[in-house]
């Protein structure tokens, strides 16, 4: 009977361990040891986005997204690596921060840099919406929205960086 109890008990934390690794990931919920290239693609562009590559970068997403369409951090990261390249590329980079959007409408990482791309255009009031939408995803990422909405200039580093896999 003991056996059996022990059985049991281990069973259950087997389940409880990895149903806890499934559904408690975010932007990263994909193993970095994936084998799938598209997710191979995806990591060599945030790696190359994090050196300030980003024509390098948006090519490893747009070779990630041919592979799978549906990968809402890509198309994130594919926004700001072409938004990091000038402003004549901020209506195809507003594209991709809408299209990850509407994959993933939790992905607040979305929601700052479209909001960070509003800011740069001078539609302050889709800025804000953003931010609005933001303050109930990320908190951290919604300040820092609006502390560069205030001051008129993007915030640096990459905290809007949808996260590697």
């Amino acid at each position: 009977m003991k056996t059996r109890i022990s059985l049991i008990f281990t069973s259950i934390l087997v389940i409880l361990v990895f149903s806890s690794h499934a559904f408690g990931a975010g932007s990263g919920s994909m193993s970095s040891n994936d084998t799938q290239p598209s997710v191979s693609f995806y990591n060599a562009g945030v790696k190359l986005m994090k050196q300030g590559d980003f024509k390098e970068a948006q090519k490893k997403f747009e070779k990630a997204l041919k592979m799978n369409s549906k990968m809402a951090e890509a198309y994130n990261n594919l926004g700001y690596s072409l938004r990091k390249q000038g402003a004549e590329n901020n209506q195809e980079a507003l594209g991709h921060y809408n299209r990850a959007i509407e994959l993933k409408p939790d992905l607040a990482e979305a929601y700052m840099y479209r909001g960070v791309l509003h800011m740069l255009m001078g539609q302050e009031e889709k800025a804000l919406e953003d931010h609005r939408t933001l303050t109930g995803l990320d908190r951290t990422l919604a300040d820092a929205l609006q502390a560069a909405i205030a001051s008129g200039e993007e915030p640096d580093g990459l905290d809007g960086l949808a996260k590697s896999w």
